[in-house]
């Protein structure tokens, strides 16, 4: 862990955006940041932890709605100021019910269309 931290460049809040990745589709799940104590218990249990800048505290992804992520592996840029992690996703990995973040797609004239099923209701999941 200490060789890891040492090549990582946290902003001046502690925190680092992490790219996360579905290591069988490919697709980017989402961007969210990670501080010291995520990282290290993403890399003791396996499972991405994030710290929820909007909560002010780290949170284990999946924790609330099942839709967990099991790190398959993690890589640092080469210049130490993003990290990408590649998962298995467990059903979807965005908080809105579908497998990616990024279900929106825009094209040339500013329209927005959407990608994909939604695979859960997120209204039923988060109370």
């Amino acid at each position: 862990m200490g060789k890891l931290i040492s090549l990582l460049k946290f902003n001046d809040k502690g925190l680092i955006p992490a790219i996360i990745q579905d290591e069988r589709s490919l697709q980017v799940l989402t961007l969210c940041y990670m501080n010291e104590e995520a990282l290290k218990k993403t890399l003791q249990e396996g499972f991405v932890y994030v710290f929820r800048r909007s909560k002010g505290k780290l949170m284990k992804k999946g924790d609330t709605s099942g839709c967990t992520q099991a790190v398959r592996s993690i890589c640092v840029d080469c210049e130490g100021n993003s990290i990408l992690i590649k998962v298995d996703q467990k059903l979807a990995g965005c908080h809105e019910g579908y497998f990616t973040c990024y279900f929106r797609q825009v094209d040339k004239d500013g329209n927005i269309k959407i990608l994909g099923d939604r695979l859960f209701d997120p209204g039923k999941v988060y109370k």
